[in-house]
C-alpha cells in the first residue's frame, strides 16, 4: 500500500472500515466469538485482542514519531500478548467496544498528523526503517486483514 496518500484519506479509511465492520462483529453470539477458527488458530476474540494490541502499539509509534526526527521501537511479541491477556475469558461486547473505541481513536490522531512528519523513519527493532506514513497506511491494510478472517469485511 503506498504511503503517499493524505493522512486524513488514512484516516477516514480506518473509521469506514471499524464502522462497517462493526455490526457484524456485534452479531457474534459469546460462543462464535471464543470458538478458535481452527485448529492452532485465534478465536474472534484473539484477534479482535490482537488488533486492540496492535492499536496501543501503533497508537505510540503515530504519537511518538511526531514528536522526534527517527524513533526506534520494541518488537510487538503478538503471541505473547494476546496470551497473557486472557482474550477468550473476556466478554465478547467488551472486546468489540474497546476495539472499535480504540481505533475511533486512532483515526482522529492518523487523520491530524501533519504532512511534514510523513517522512521519519521508524525502525521497529532492528528491521529496516520504514517511514510514519508506511505505518499509518499498512495499519489500515493490517487491521482489514484480521477482519477479513472473524468476516467482519
Amino acid at each position: 500500500m503506498s504511503d503517499t496518500r493524505p493522512f486524513p484519506e488514512i484516516g477516514a479509511e480506518l473509521r469506514k472500515s471499524i464502522d462497517a465492520a462493526l455490526p457484524k462483529l456485534r452479531r457474534k453470539s459469546e460462543a462464535q466469538a471464543t470458538e478458535p477458527r481452527a485448529p492452532g488458530k485465534w478465536s474472534p476474540k484473539q484477534v479482535i485482542g490482537h488488533l486492540i494490541d496492535s492499536a496501543s502499539n501503533n497508537h505510540q509509534r503515530f504519537v511518538r514519531a511526531q514528536q522526534a526526527s527517527a524513533l526506534t521501537f520494541p518488537k510487538y511479541e503478538q503471541d505473547s500478548w494476546v496470551g497473557v491477556q486472557h482474550y477468550n475469558d473476556r466478554s465478547w461486547e467488551e472486546i468489540v467496544a474497546l476495539w472499535h473505541a480504540y481505533n475511533a481513536h486512532l483515526a482522529h490522531v492518523i487523520s491530524r498528523i501533519p504532512e511534514s512528519k510523513r517522512q521519519v523513519p521508524c525502525t521497529i527493532e532492528s528491521t529496516t526503517p520504514v517511514t510514519l506514513g508506511f505505518l499509518a497506511s499498512d495499519y489500515v491494510e493490517h487491521l482489514r486483514h484480521h477482519l477479513g478472517q472473524v468476516d467482519a469485511l
